[in-house]
C-alpha cells in the first residue's frame, strides 16, 4: 500500500495487487472522502489493483494549491484532478466505482477521456434532481450565506437518508462533512446547479462503456430517474439492492462488493 499527497495532486492511496493488471478507481461523493470505501477495500484488493482518491477540498486533499482551490469548481475541473493522478501513476485505463455525486464525476471521466474508462459501477447514482431535490438545492443556495453549512448538510443527509437502516451512512456523511470548511462547502454546493443539464446530455448520449447501476430499492430520491436512464441505454444494467437506501456500499457492503466485483470481472 502506498499513499501520497503533493501540493498539486489529489491525495491518493494505492493497494497494488501481486498479479492483476486491472485497476479499480474509487470516487466518493461531495462531503465524503475515500474513507467511505472502508467496507470495499479488503474484498477488492483480493482481485484488483486499487486506487483511492480524495476529491479537492475533501479528506486529505484539503491543502491543495491555493490557486486551484480558489477557482470556481466545475465537474470538468474536478474530473481532470483525477486524470492527473492517473497520469502520475501511469495508469492508462481503469474500472471506476463511484458513489452518489461521485457517479457524475465518473460519467464525466468517460465523457472527456473515454479510452481510460474500462467500465463504470455507479452506486446511489445521481442522474437527475427531481422537483423535491431541486427545491432543496434552491433553498440551500438561498440560505447558504446565513445558515451554518453543517445545519444544511445535516438536513440534506436526513432527507436523502431518512430510514432507520441508514443511520450509519447518515452519521458517516455528517462526520466527513464536518471536515469541510464553509467556503469549500459553498464551492461544491454551486456544482449542484450543473447536475441536470449535464445529466440530460448524458442521457441522450450513451457511451459504449459497460455500466452497472447499483441502487438501494429505498433510495426514493434517485432510483426512478436511474430506471428511466437504464431503460433507454443499451450498455447499462441496474441491480436493485433490497431494503437499502442511498449509500448502498455502506448499508449492504457484501452485496455491493459481490455484484460489483462480478460485473468488473465479467468485462475485464
Amino acid at each position: 500500500m502506498s499513499s501520497a499527497v503533493s501540493s498539486s495532486l489529489l491525495f491518493h492511496k494505492t493497494f497494488p495487487h501481486p498479479s492483476s493488471k486491472e485497476w479499480v478507481v474509487f470516487v466518493h461523493g461531495a462531503g465524503g472522502s475515500s474513507s467511505i470505501w472502508f467496507k470495499q477495500i479488503k474484498a477488492y484488493k483480493e482481485h484488483f489493483n486499487v486506487l483511492l482518491v480524495d476529491l479537492r477540498g475533501h479528506g486529505k486533499s484539503n491543502n491543495l494549491l491555493a490557486d486551484i482551490i480558489n477557482k470556481r469548481y466545475t465537474f470538468e475541473a474536478v474530473t481532470k484532478d483525477i486524470v492527473a493522478v492517473l497520469d502520475h501513476l501511469k495508469i492508462s485505463s481503469a474500472h471506476f466505482v463511484g458513489m452518489s455525486l461521485g457517479t457524475i464525476i465518473v460519467r464525466n471521466m468517460a465523457e472527456i477521456a473515454s479510452h481510460r474508462v474500462r467500465s463504470m459501477v455507479l452506486g446511489g447514482a445521481v442522474t437527475r434532481f427531481d422537483a423535491r431535490s431541486q427545491f432543496l438545492v434552491k433553498l440551500g443556495d438561498l440560505s447558504k450565506n446565513f445558515i451554518p453549512y453543517m445545519w444544511l448538510y445535516s438536513l440534506f443527509a436526513w432527507i436523502i437518508m431518512p430510514q432507520k437502516g441508514q443511520v450509519e451512512s447518515r452519521h458517516m456523511f455528517i462526520r466527513e462533512a464536518r471536515k469541510l470548511c464553509q467556503k469549500e462547502f459553498k464551492r461544491w454546493f454551486r456544482l449542484a446547479a450543473e447536475v441536470n443539464p449535464l445529466m440530460r446530455y448524458f442521457k441522450e448520449r450513451e457511451l459504449d462503456i459497460p455500466t452497472l447501476y447499483l441502487m438501494g430499492d429505498k433510495d426514493y430520491m434517485f432510483i426512478k430517474p436511474v430506471k428511466e436512464m437504464v431503460s433507454v441505454h443499451e450498455h447499462s444494467k441496474l441491480i436493485e439492492i433490497e431494503d437499502c437506501g442511498h449509500v448502498c456500499n455502506v448499508e449492504k457492503p457484501q452485496q455491493f462488493n459481490r455484484e460489483s466485483i462480478a460485473f468488473i470481472q465479467s468485462v475485464s
